[in-house]
């Protein structure tokens, strides 16, 4: 019978597995479920629109709420309970598209599940969002000319891709990698131009040493003489 792995070896591999899964989503203080991470952001604002608070999400690299089963509205309910004490009604990222007149999610997924509470829909339903009540679970149709929220919820699919930011994250993105390779290509001619230093002041040097006034011939001649006294005497 295979013996248990003892205590001090199991936490070092469950903490390692709880890493590898918050390694998935930006940081901790998103919440993985599934495919998928999620945070809300807590922060009340004034809107005028609802792209006002689906910008929040789309600076944090992710899009508004959607929901595709009832596993995931259940953890949704569960964590907003829970954690991140959310108000009675969040807004969930969905709009009514007239053109076909169908409610669809604005990170494009399709609408594969729903969650309507008991509520008789209007004669237009222009302008009309969702909200998931956090007590219930239910989903209600309200006006979207909302003044101000109390938090917006976000998710972003794993792999964690930037594909929503705005324009400015871009604009300072792009800024970044130009100044990287400015900076790059400015050390690569100094080193250039101080290599080319180095070489020429070898040269200079080695131009510089004193020359004998002999020549190689004079010199060898110089030598038999001297070895011809020697002899002599």
């Amino acid at each position: 019978m295979p013996r248990a792995a003892p205590p001090g070896v199991l936490l070092p591999l469950l903490g390692l597995a709880v890493a590898a899964a918050a390694a998935d989503c930006p940081s901790s203080t998103w919440v993985q479920f599934q495919d998928s991470c999620y945070i809300f952001l807590q922060e009340a604002i004034k809107v005028e629109s609802i792209e006002d608070v689906r910008n929040q999400c789309t600076d944090h690299g992710a899009d508004m709420i959607s929901i595709h089963n009832e596993e995931e509205n259940a953890f949704i309910l569960d964590t907003l309970q829970k954690q991140w004490k959310g108000p009675d009604d969040i807004l969930l990222g969905m709009f009514f598209d007239t053109d076909d007149d169908s409610f669809k999610w604005f990170d494009k997924s399709n609408m594969t599940f729903v969650k309507w509470s008991d509520q008789e829909d209007g004669k237009d339903l222009v302008d009309t969002c969702a909200f998931l009540h956090t007590k219930t679970g239910d989903w209600t149709k309200g006006n979207c000319e909302v003044s101000s929220v109390e938090g917006t919820l976000c998710k972003a699919a794993i792999p964690y891709e930037k594909k929503y930011l705005s324009d400015n994250h871009i604009l300072i993105s792009a800024l970044v990698i130009a100044s990287t390779v400015i900076l790059t290509v400015l050390g690569a001619v100094v080193w250039f131009l101080f290599k080319r230093s180095l070489d020429s002041g070898f040269t200079t040097v080695f131009s510089a040493a004193p020359q004998s006034p002999y020549n190689d011939d004079c010199v060898l001649v110089v030598a038999e003489e001297n070895e011809y006294d020697v002899q002599f005497d």
